[in-house]
Order: C-alpha cells, then sequence, then structure tokens
C-alpha cells in the first residue's frame, strides 16, 4: 500500500531532518529550528520541509539563509542517514503556524479585554 509507505517515509524524514538541523545549525544564531512537516511528492523524489522557527527576526533571517546555502550538504547527509531509492530533493519553507497561532490568541486576549463587564 503505498499511503502508508509514503506515511512512514514522510515521518522518517521528518525525524532525520529534525535531528540534523540540531546537529547542524548552531541556536545561538539560528534559533531554535523544527520540522513542522514534511510533504512528499508522488514519487518521493521532492520533498517540501516546513520549518518552525523560535527565535528573533535576524535569526529567523540567518536561518533560512543557511538552509538555502547548505541545501546539498543537508541532502547529502540526508541520504547517508536514511536508506531509500532516491533521496529527495529538498525545498525548505518557513512555516508560521506558530506566529498565526500566537497572533489569533492575542487577538482573543484583546477582545477579551475589551468586552464590557457583565456580557456573556
Amino acid at each position: 500500500m503505498q499511503g502508508r509507505r509514503h506515511d512512514r517515509v514522510r515521518e522518517l524524514l521528518k525525524r532525520e531532518l529534525s535531528n540534523l538541523l540540531l546537529r547542524e545549525f548552531p541556536i545561538a544564531e539560528t534559533g531554535l529550528l523544527a520540522v513542522n512537516e514534511v510533504r512528499l511528492s508522488g514519487d518521493l523524489k521532492r520533498a517540501t520541509v516546513y520549518v518552525g522557527t523560535v527565535g528573533n527576526p535576524g535569526q529567523r533571517h540567518r536561518a533560512f539563509e543557511l538552509l538555502r546555502e547548505h541545501r546539498p550538504r543537508l541532502q547529502s547527509l540526508l541520504g547517508h542517514a536514511v536508506t531509500l531509492k532516491y533521496t529527495p530533493e529538498l525545498r525548505f519553507v518557513a512555516d508560521d503556524a506558530v506566529d498565526r497561532g500566537n497572533r489569533v490568541l492575542q487577538i482573543l486576549d484583546d477582545l477579551e479585554k475589551t468586552r464590557p463587564a457583565g456580557s456573556s
């Protein structure tokens, strides 16, 4: 069943890439990087990697500069870490889901503060 294999490969890549990013990029320079999701093409030859960052804007910018610059090396390291017929071509994308979630929570807090007393 290809769907199950596809899911297993996706999770394997997510785990291995998370380990690589933690090992290869200094937190002081890039902030904390987390692989939030990996989406694979049907033939498993391309992977879009959604990376979340915890850090200041300068660290985030630097993190994606380094990800673009070191993509071939990361792809090679990934190829040595996992056994697949083809190592997927990696594409890194900023995942701002945490920022969007925090913004929604902030809006809800602001609405709660501006609600007149006694209204429900």
